[in-house]
């Protein structure tokens, strides 16, 4: 660095020198006196010594901003920038960051997606594996109590498949929604009916509570009734025997509010808090923990807002707030 100063330095005196010669070649442009020409002079070769400084200055920048793309084209995104360099290239240093700083925690979060589904996968294809080799070693009867933990594992495996699809559809904020009017009281007989089995197998009681008169919602009933189904089974499983679910609906500022109410063991104040985001489940829960992060990605995508109220022991209210237009 100090030979760098140094040629620098020599190379500002060139200048200073050379405009000195020029100044006294063009007579009446600068000061006439020998000494206010070799102040001008000085001034120039001042100047061209700080232009080159400030020129050297945005190199080094530049070349650890080509340093860092480069280590980040490599799959290093902690990577950083000090930003401590020439004013002009600050705000590019600090953009820089903040992308490698998100680029990091994608890379974390790509990470730990596989990894739980890796762990979710291995569940159901352990089951069917399981069950398929004691059928073809004449262990079990191709019977139908033999086969049904088989189907109920590819079932398993058929809503991890959907689930991940609109998953990676909302992460990349382009969930498709194909809204059509949507009879509200329709939607929810539809869904208390498709569970209604389930519920009496557990000996729970599946109500329903809407308010008369209520206005068709423009929605994608698919994606709708995907919610409604998740919550109503989770509030089934989680429920004991003589406990009810209630599905209630009614106006609300404007908007409508659905609630899926149940009675039953309710979640833990530690899993609440982020009872919405991907992978979280209680202690009890035999889910993929992907359920309510895409109930809460298709009511966001519809310009709504879901929220949970739970006690341990009292059972859990989800709410869903979904705007009339």
């Amino acid at each position: 660095m100090a030979v760098l100063i140094a040629v620098l330095t020599a190379l500002a005196g060139a200048g200073a020198a050379l405009a000195y010669v020029l100044i006294r070649s063009v007579p009446g442009t600068f000061p006439d006196s020998p000494g206010g020409r070799l102040l001008v002079a000085v001034a120039l070769g001042v100047v061209l010594f700080a232009l080159i400084m400030h020129a050297q200055g945005l190199g080094r920048g530049a070349a650890k901003l080509l340093q860092a793309a480069a280590r980040i084209e490599t799959g290093d995104y902690a990577v950083r920038i000090d930003e401590r360099m020439p004013r002009a290239l600050r705000p590019v240093a600090r953009a820089f960051n903040a992308m490698t700083a998100q680029l990091e925690a994608r890379d974390d979060l790509r990470q730990t997606m596989l990894a739980d589904l890796t762990h979710e996968l291995r569940t159901p294809l352990s089951i069917i594996r399981g069950q398929a080799e004691a059928i073809a070693d004449g262990v079990y009867p191709a019977d139908g109590e033999h086969l049904a933990p088989i189907l109920e594992a590819t079932r398993t495996l058929e809503s991890l498949v959907a689930d991940l699809g609109t998953r990676v559809h909302a992460g990349a904020g382009a969930l498709p929604l194909r809204r059509e009017p949507t009879d509200l009281r329709e939607l929810v007989d539809d869904s208390l009916s498709a569970f209604r089995g389930a519920a009496e197998q557990r000996g729970v009681e599946l109500k329903a509570q809407l308010e008369p008169g209520l206005p068709e919602l423009e929605v994608d009933a698919a994606r709708m009734r995907g919610v409604l189904g998740n919550l109503l089974s989770n509030a089934i499983r989680h429920t004991p025997t003589g406990g009810s679910v209630t599905v209630a609906a009614r106006l609300e500022a404007g908007d409508v509010l659905v609630t899926v109410s149940d009675s039953g063991e309710g979640i833990p104040a530690e899993v609440l808090q982020r009872v919405f985001e991907r992978y979280v489940k209680g202690p009890s829960s035999t889910g993929t923990g992907l359920g309510l992060a895409i109930a809460r990605d298709v009511v966001k995508a519809h310009g709504g807002r879901i929220e949970a109220e739970s006690r341990p022991g009292k059972g859990t209210t989800i709410r869903l707030l979904l705007p009339l237009d």
